[in-house]
């Protein structure tokens, strides 16, 4: 599958990072499922949202769960040049 949009600049919090490490997984594996549109464990509203937001150009956001079962946000500025890989409770 193809992108859905750019992602810009990633960066990850120091949260993000130590989450990615414990469960063994790299942040691609994310990253790559937002860029084509797999919200991960969203409310329908929260999908219906950034579907729109693709489309008009907003800020995009994620919600994923590790395989060792920390939450982990992904969000993609408005104007595409930035991606942030953070914990919930970094924002």
């Amino acid at each position: 599958m193809f992108p859905l949009f750019p992602l810009g600049q990633i960066v990850a919090t120091p949260g993000a990072l130590a989450a990615l490490e414990r469960a063994k997984q790299p942040p691609t594996c994310f990253l790559d499922r937002h860029a084509i549109g797999d919200w991960g464990e969203l409310e329908p509203t929260d999908v219906a949202e950034n579907e729109y937001r693709v489309a008009h150009g907003f800020r995009l956001l994620s919600s994923y769960q590790t395989d060792a079962g920390e939450r982990l946000w992904i969000i993609t500025e408005a104007d595409r040049s930035a991606t942030t890989l953070l914990l919930p409770e970094e924002y």
